[in-house]
């Protein structure tokens, strides 16, 4: 079964120079994570995001649709990245979401992929 692992983290989180060394490590962790899963064959695919401000979203409301600059979510956290990979069930995912590197305050989501 294929799952989606959504990556989020403080908006601010490499803002300063201590988030930039955790930066360097957290991207050197995703690397040998990422190899890991290719390895095993349950790595579909995964990237991090460029920031939040070279989001932009499409809002459709009473069937007219707008672009807005930026994400449009009211968070103090980002989507940062994600992991597509493909395991046997639920608990196999929440295995691997639990070694996906975040910096402290981070959050990993776990959602099925819906397949038709």
């Amino acid at each position: 079964m294929q799952y989606m692992l959504l990556i989020y983290e403080p908006e601010d989180a490499y803002a300063d120079e201590a988030g930039q060394t955790a930066l360097t490590d957290i991207v050197q962790k995703h690397m040998a994570l990422a190899g890991e899963l290719r390895e095993k064959g349950q790595m579909l695919a995964g990237d991090g995001l460029q920031g939040i401000e070279t989001a932009t979203t499409i809002v459709t409301s009473g069937g007219q649709q707008t672009v807005h600059d930026g994400p449009f979510a009211e968070t103090r956290e980002q989507l940062g990245g994600y992991y597509l990979i493909d395991v046997a069930h639920l608990d196999e995912a929440l295995a691997v979401a639990r070694r996906v590197p975040v910096i402290d305050g981070g959050k990993v989501e776990v959602r099925p992929v819906m397949t038709y």
